[in-house]
């Protein structure tokens, strides 16, 4: 894959929705040639916690013979914090995929469909209370995680926050890496949550394509020692960490299986634990 260039586009334009539940693009970033962000306006009913995701896409082509549009929808976690007047969604490109080979195309202006019915697990509702805070990610999985990243409840419920993100190559991980280090400077966070509040955050991203300066599965990393001694923490025990994991599915269930095996125990809404799963996510 080659790395592009990131291009930043704003508008101030606010059109008038023809499309069902239609929002309206406000801003786009693409960092490689199959990932980017977009902004797009908030519907004013819209009530989410930190975490959730939506069903959000366009309207397909026209039928050959009826010539009518059915809505492209899939689900995308909010990477934006439940507090911002804007949403945020960080997407794949998938070249022949039926929505985001139509999505990666949209410029500010263009409207999209948002159905405003939040759900997910990566809630904090869903976690017991603890010591540290473990966000596991892998490619556009670390959207619900730049969410909670700029959650003040984040950082009342924990003392230390830690945040891995796995991906194939290096340019993979600039959304993450530039938004982390983004609340440094946050004026409004740093006084909301408290001077230096990032403080409590390590990052720990590793690529296992190209090289960079940790190489491996996060899960290979656990298993040999690595990651516990590169983060200065012991393994995960139930009597102070929580997890939150957003993956691919071999992934999940590789953790999954490692929590387990901790003695963590799986959570839900309607019954806290020690971590949760987004089933959701398909990267």
């Amino acid at each position: 894959m080659t790395e592009q260039t990131p291009v930043n586009e704003t508008t101030a334009v606010k059109a008038t929705p023809t499309l069902p539940d239609a929002q309206t693009v406000t801003e786009i970033e693409h960092y490689t040639d199959r990932l980017f962000r977009f902004r797009c306006t908030r519907p004013a009913s819209l009530r989410f916690r930190s975490g959730e995701f939506v069903m959000i896409g366009l309207m397909g082509d026209p039928h050959p013979e009826t010539g009518k549009q059915k809505p492209l929808l899939r689900a995308y976690s909010i990477a934006s914090p439940s507090w911002d007047e804007e949403l945020e969604f960080y997407s794949i490109k998938v070249q022949d995929g039926p929505l985001t080979s139509k999505l990666q195309h949209i410029q500010p202006g263009d409207e999209i469909i948002l159905r405003p019915k939040p759900v997910g697990t990566l809630v904090h509702d869903a976690l017991l209370p603890g010591k540290r805070i473990w966000f596991f990610a892998t490619g556009t999985g670390f959207a619900p995680f730049a969410s909670l990243l700029r959650e003040p409840q984040t950082y009342e419920d924990y003392d230390e926050v830690i945040i891995t993100h796995t991906c194939r190559e290096v340019g993979e991980l600039t959304y993450g890496r530039d938004l982390i280090e983004s609340l440094k400077s946050d004026e409004l966070l740093n006084e909301v949550i408290g001077d230096g509040f990032w403080k409590k955050i390590k990052y720990y991203p590793t690529t296992t394509r190209e090289e960079s300066p940790k190489m491996g599965r996060i899960t290979d990393l656990m298993k040999s020692g690595d990651a516990f001694a590169d983060l200065g923490v012991p393994p995960l025990n139930p009597e102070t960490d929580r997890a939150m994991i957003c993956g691919n599915l071999a992934f999940n269930l590789e953790l999954k299986e490692m929590f387990e095996g901790y003695g963590l125990e799986e959570g839900a809404n309607s019954k806290p634990a020690h971590y949760v799963v987004e089933k959701a996510f398909l990267d």
